[in-house]
């Protein structure tokens, strides 16, 4: 019985041991970035200026082509220790498929802008694969540009499967474009998690790039993957908020606006179980506030069509829980010629992307 004990006291000892190693090298390597970050075009496209009065948008969150159909995901599985069942990356072959579904939608769907969440620059999940790069590499003549918001060293989960875990983690968001970016910044959201999670937690941010139009004004182009993993909705109405100080006041000077992405709400009026009708109790700040920006803001989104579904288990027709979470806001001076989401049964991410046309005065 001593023996015993004696065993246990010693496992316990080493795992005690383990949690604060990860803990100490998660603090002293904690990505901080700055507020406001200046970026610089990785890729510079040879038209200054737009001088057409219509153009395309693609978003989508591509999942770092780790979340097509046939995946799950262990944090919404079996949970933050242990990954069971679940899968914490697909094998090789399995990435390598969702990737290359990702790569033909985007040059089957020729579009001016293209904004991608949730893209990997360097992760152990994608097999270090540099997909900015690759998909830039699609699109020769775009402007390409990136803004980090998850740089760990290594995500520890599921903490007691350490041979398994998530481990380096360095990707974000990628704007893609046919036109000269004039300016771009990375603008950090407010409310962020506490210790001990923050070292291993997204760095939320905005990724604002603007264009030259013709008539002397500037297009405004926001690229936004908001808060997802929360109770009480606090953190997204605080980033909801300082999006909107950010907004109007670029509207107030003339200038043409567009904000896109992964809103992790859904939009005003369209409740999160649109699709199929579930229980929804313990969730919080399902829908973006119906009075946040002024009426004559406009809220784009294909209602025939989902855009996020349940990782927790891959994707069942029918049967998987699906909401309507991708989506544009446009200023006043903006009219939205059509907008679609591409439905793929969520075959290559557990997003779908969404394209709109837009109009400019």
């Amino acid at each position: 019985m001593k023996r015993i004990i004696k065993f246990i006291a010693y496992f316990l000892l080493l795992f005690l041991i383990y949690v604060a190693a990860i803990l100490i090298h998660g603090g002293l390597t904690d990505y901080q970035p700055e507020a406001i970050i200046q970026l610089e075009s990785e890729r510079e496209s040879p038209q200054m200026v737009i001088e057409d009065s219509t153009f395309s948008l693609l978003i989508w969150n591509i999942g770092y082509g780790g979340l097509g159909a046939e995946a799950d995901f262990f944090y919404h599985g079996s949970g933050f220790f242990v990954a069971g069942d679940n899968m914490v990356r697909p094998d090789r072959v399995l990435s390598e498929k969702f990737m290359n579904g990702i790569y033909r939608t985007i040059e089957d769907t020729p579009s001016d802008f293209i904004l991608l969440q949730e893209v990997d620059f360097e992760s152990k999940r994608s097999y270090y694969t540099n997909q900015f790069e690759k998909i830039g590499s699609l699109l020769p003549a775009y402007s390409a540009c990136k803004a980090t918001n998850f740089k760990v060293s290594r995500v520890p989960a599921p903490v007691l499967q350490p041979w398994q875990a998530y481990g380096q983690c360095y990707s974000g968001l990628a704007t893609y474009s046919k036109y000269a970016m004039s300016d771009i910044t990375r603008y950090q959201l407010p409310g962020s998690f506490s210790w001990p999670n923050k070292p291993f937690m997204l760095d939320r941010c905005l990724q604002v790039s603007r264009y030259n139009l013709k008539n002397g004004k500037e297009l405004v182009l926001v690229n936004i993957h908001n808060t997802a993993y929360e109770k009480d909705g606090k953190r997204k109405l605080e980033q909801l908020a300082f999006l909107k100080d950010l907004l109007i006041p670029e509207y107030e000077k003339g200038n043409y606006v567009i904000a896109g992405g992964d809103w992790n709400q859904s939009p005003p009026g369209l409740p999160r179980d649109y699709f199929k009708k579930v229980d929804l109790t313990g969730f919080s700040n399902l829908n973006i506030p119906e009075k946040l920006f002024p009426e004559d803001w406009r809220w784009i989104y294909d209602p025939s069509t989902p855009t996020n579904r349940s990782n927790k288990d891959p994707f069942v027709p029918k049967e998987t829980f699906t909401s309507l979470i991708d989506f544009f806001l446009i200023s006043p001076n903006i009219r939205a010629v059509s907008v679609k989401s591409i439905d793929q049964q969520f075959a290559f991410s557990d997003h779908q992307p969404v394209r709109m046309e837009v109009e400019i005065d």
